[in-house]
């Protein structure tokens, strides 16, 4: 399934604040989990992905991501941080703008198509642009939507 679709409007916020990368997956972990005990075990799932190596693709965007043992169905979060943050990513520029997911451990080739359809959306200049530009999560959301309807139309999944 396409990431817009596990996007929910309610997990899409500007001015996002963390004081730090740890403090900023917790927060993410609150933000995808359905209640608190699924919120503990995706912070250890985005802490362990982030310990093989910086999800910070670059050009000030961020994906961390986890697969989760007993999680019923993926989610998404997208944040625009009221305030960049080191986050260790490859070109050692502050981060901004955060996507994360949380999908469950069998999710295996979604995942895969999920982290390329976002290396798409932050590949395009235009569109990181107009992300960082929306005056608030409702024009962010629509702004992915309006990207997903147009670039990624040919993409098809297959589910």
């Amino acid at each position: 399934m396409p990431f817009l679709d596990l996007l929910s409007p309610d997990r899409v916020h500007t001015n996002f604040k963390a004081t730090g990368k740890g403090d900023l997956l917790q927060r993410l972990s609150v933000l995808l989990a359905a209640d608190t005990s699924e919120s503990g075990l995706i912070l250890d799932a985005l802490g362990a992905r982030e310990a093989l190596g910086s999800t910070g693709l670059g050009r000030g965007v961020a994906i961390p991501h986890g697969r989760i043992e007993g999680l019923s169905k993926a989610r998404a979060a997208f944040v625009r941080l009221a305030s960049p943050l080191e986050f260790d990513a490859i070109d050692g520029q502050p981060v901004d703008l955060v996507a994360a997911l949380a999908v469950p451990a069998q999710f295996n080739d979604q995942h895969l198509k999920l982290l390329g359809e976002l290396a798409e959306i932050f590949s395009d200049a235009e569109m990181t642009n107009a992300l960082r530009e929306a005056a608030d999560g409702s024009v962010l959301h629509a702004k992915l939507a309006e990207f997903a309807g147009t670039r990624l139309r040919d993409s098809a999944w297959t589910d």
